[in-house]
């Protein structure tokens, strides 16, 4: 298990009536990261925000944005939100016609770059570019809606990718995304993701209290 849990929670679950608010709560409450999900309607089926409200929520923290873009094809999408403020820009093998391509866009950007499995992709799809990345996000759900429930199934990927992070001795992160609560959070530590993603626990649980919320996913 990695030493340094960071918690990234996903606006996603946030009062979008009063977004800016909701950053800036998280940054007290302690949130390392704030999560970021941008969906196109087309490559997942839903439809989030776009660069423009990421620009105006920039100002208000130096939290790291952890963005997360379900959209294809996504290279023409990375510039506007690299401009927009964001730190990580995450992309999905199946979005693009060439991973190299866009993990250099994203570099060329100043951006550090993220790259996320499905539940049903395979880690064949992303194993060469591991050297490559500086996170590797595992869905836990199927990409789409907050609210679902955690699979599993996917714990098996994750300690393939811990092993495989390992043996090259590298710094890459490993997240997971989708049903994380206050019971599973501790199974996905153990199968080796150093970054939680979550949203409805954070944001429901004890009252909407962000502060202890963080603490038990971090501490659990």
């Amino acid at each position: 298990m990695s030493a340094q849990i960071k918690i990234s929670p996903s606006i996603l679950s946030a009062d979008f009536s009063k977004l800016g608010e909701e950053v800036i709560a998280l940054e007290k409450a302690g949130a390392d990261y704030i999560h970021i999900d941008v969906m196109d309607g087309h490559f997942v089926p839903n439809l989030t925000i776009g660069p423009e409200v990421i620009k105006k929520l920039r100002p208000l923290t130096k939290k790291t944005f952890d963005v997360h873009l379900m959209i294809s094809p996504v290279d023409k999408f990375i510039q506007d939100f690299a401009k927009a403020g964001a730190d990580i820009i995450t992309f999905h093998p199946e979005a693009t016609p060439n991973i190299s391509d866009t993990i250099n866009l994203i570099r060329k950007e100043g951006k550090k770059v993220g790259i996320s499995l499905k539940p049903k992709s395979k880690i064949d799809l992303i194993e060469k570019y591991i050297d490559q990345v500086d996170l590797i996000l595992i869905m836990s759900v199927e990409p789409g809606f907050g609210g679902q429930k955690f699979m599993p199934e996917v714990l098996e990927k994750t300690k393939k990718i811990k092993n495989l992070v390992d043996e090259k001795k590298l710094q890459t992160e490993i997240e997971i995304d989708g049903g994380i609560n206050f019971d599973n959070c501790i199974q996905a530590k153990k199968a080796g993701a150093n970054v939680l993603v979550s949203g409805s626990t954070i944001f429901k649980e004890n009252r909407g209290d962000l502060k202890k919320n963080i603490g038990i996913l971090r501490t659990n």
